[in-house]
């Protein structure tokens, strides 16, 4: 076993376990992943292969000194053959510029020196159909380390003979990208057909014996950040040709570079496949959550199951916590099945004194009348009764179906006009855009609007303690809710939920069940490239309402739960914290 071999499986654990995590989307949404031990194992491999530290040098190989020889004596063939132009000579390469002590045998050269680079049209010819027509390759067309020809353009064959007088491409030729996002990125040109290349890099060989086509290609793959930080424009940034001729390579003997270029294929090859393992066993550790905690709201959702078959899906989880709860997603996944117990009435026990919820409804709908008779607030049309087919579960004893709207008020705000600067200058009151719904509060906001723009436009300002929910909003914004810490108006894309009943404990309630409907909220959205929420349809959101006592309990001991959670997530991000400080640690000892 190699020494690389040798420090990939000590470190195995390492590799496999460093892994980033991001969220994709809103509050108890999937998280994205990057293996990221497996990524640093492969730019690993690539360091070491370019260094000439992934296999041992042999004193039989013949120097890169005299490749160097034979590459200018080629060259000069070439030019003088009139097939190649050429090009200034460029300036030794100082000390600066050697990154590294060579091994023996190697060699630093510019890569002018060792191939020819130019490039493809600039121009934008003609798309064109029929037999007698030609792909035109971007590096758009670079799929997974081939040319896809199937998606390319094509264009005429008089276009094709132009650009093929510049840059002809042939088989072991190696294509570039030097424009764009993308910068970096090539292929090794395996298929014979004909074809045209625009805004691509072409590195030609000057002795295919002397440059192997793979080792270039390796060499410029770990050149490739280096040249994205090179890269000059505003949206299309690009690389110049000049800049590309002038980076700087150690160029192993002809023999050592095949020897390089199968270890490193071997070691890739390991890379694919554990990360090809690893992705599983992190796929199935989720699917196993899933269907764990699923198995705990269908029972707590059915009263067919009972109490019994509901412990034992809650028994199965409680005895393997510490092996399943170890991700970020998987408490994400946690977090969401306590807020869906704890509205379904199966996080804290039921009283049977408590004053059942029908009659906490009476008299909430006797309060809104008196305040629509003082004229405090606005008669509001009749809701639609809640249908059997609404019903999401069966409810527990002394519990209600109700909507939002029958037990709060639902309105909205405005935004003033941007061109009358009276309405928001002086900067007096707080005004709530959407975007500011992805904390569980709000306080200050990040705009304000004048007294003015209250009196002049639609604007109406809410006491704290309202709920406010985004409506529409780029990527994860819309159904995400908020409270307000101060009084505040809001723009249009925000509902603002007051409730009649002021009891602190209910209005947590009814947050914490949006908190649990986000994703259901999400789904009600119409429209299309950006989907909207209206107050209609969050007026007529439908809740299950306990006892307002026991509205209390569940808050209290949901808080309680989703705290534990909280701190269970914080040790795991530290923990994968530490793993991924391990993996660069590692690189970096190997490398040094």
């Amino acid at each position: 076993m190699s020494n690389v071999e040798s420090l990939i499986t000590e470190h195995i654990d390492t590799w496999t376990s460093a892994v980033k995590t991001k969220s994709s989307a809103g509050r108890g949404s999937s998280n994205k992943r990057e293996l990221y031990g497996i990524k640093k194992l492969r730019e690993l491999i690539l360091q070491l292969a370019v260094r000439g530290l992934l296999v041992p040098q042999c004193s039989k190989d013949q120097p890169a000194s005299l490749l160097t020889e034979r590459l200018k004596l080629e060259k000069e063939q070439k030019i003088k053959d009139k097939k190649i132009k050429k090009l200034k000579a460029l300036p030794d390469i100082p000390d600066g510029e050697k990154l590294f002590k060579l091994p023996a045998g190697w060699e630093w050269c510019r890569l002018q020196d060792v191939i020819d680079v130019r490039d493809g049209t600039h121009d934008s010819p003609k798309d064109a159909i029929g037999d007698n027509t030609f792909p035109l390759i971007t590096s758009k067309n670079f799929s997974k380390g081939r040319i896809d020809f199937e998606n390319a353009r094509r264009i005429s064959e008089k276009d094709h003979l132009e650009i093929s007088k510049r840059s002809i491409v042939e088989v072991d030729d190696i294509l570039f990208s030097m424009i764009g996002g993308n910068i970096g990125n090539q292929v090794i040109v395996t298929d014979s057909q004909p074809f045209s290349i625009k805004n691509v890099a072409l590195f030609k060989y000057y002795d295919k014996l002397a440059t192997l086509p793979k080792f270039i290609k390796i060499f410029t793959e770990e050149l490739a950040v280096e040249l994205q930080h090179k890269a000059s424009g505003g949206a299309q940034p690009f690389v110049s040709l000049g800049a590309l001729r002038k980076l700087v390579i150690a160029l192993p003997p002809a023999s050592e570079q095949k020897k390089i270029i199968a270890k490193f294929f071997e070691l890739i090859s390991l890379c694919d496949q554990l990360e090809q393992q690893t992705d599983t066993s992190i796929d199935a550790h989720e699917t196993l959550i899933s269907t764990l905690l699923k198995a705990l709201t269908d029972s707590a959702a059915s009263t067919e199951s009972g109490a019994e078959q509901f412990q034992q899906a809650w028994n199965r989880i409680a005895e393997n916590f510490d092996v399943l709860f170890t991700t970020e997603s998987s408490i994400g996944q946690l977090k969401q099945t306590i807020l869906q117990l704890a509205v379904m009435g199966k996080l804290v026990p039921q009283g049977p004194n408590d004053e059942p919820a029908s009659a906490f409804l009476e008299k909430i709908a006797a309060e809104k009348e008196k305040l629509v008779k003082d004229k405090t607030i606005k008669k509001q049309k009749s809701l639609p009764s809640i249908t059997e087919d609404e019903k999401p579960f069966e409810l527990p004893v002394g519990w209600e179906f109700e909507r939002i709207g029958t037990f709060g008020i639902v309105g909205t705000g405005a935004t003033p006009s941007r061109t009358n600067s009276a309405y928001w200058n002086p900067a007096e009151i707080n005004w709530v855009s959407s975007g500011e719904t992805s904390e569980l509060f709000v306080g200050e906001t990040k705009e304000k609007v004048s007294e003015l723009a209250v009196k002049e436009t639609n604007v109406s300002i809410y006491p704290p303690g309202t709920l406010i929910v985004a409506m529409y909003g780029q990527g994860k914004t819309r159904g995400q809710i908020s409270e307000l810490l101060e009084e505040a108006g809001t723009n249009q894309a925000c509902a603002a939920i007051r409730l009649v009943d002021k009891a602190t404990h209910h209005k947590d309630y009814v947050k914490l069940y949006f908190r649990k409907s986000y994703a259901e909220l999400r789904r009600q959205a119409a429209g299309g490239a950006q989907p909207n929420l209206n107050v209609g349809k969050i007026a007529n959101t439908i809740l299950a309402m306990p006892p307002l006592a026991e509205q209390e309990r569940i808050v209290s001991q949901a808080e309680k739960l989703l705290s534990i959670c909280d701190a269970l997530k914080e040790k795991i991000n530290c923990v994968q914290s530490i793993q991924l400080n391990i993996a660069d640690a590692i690189t970096y000892q190997s490398l040094n």
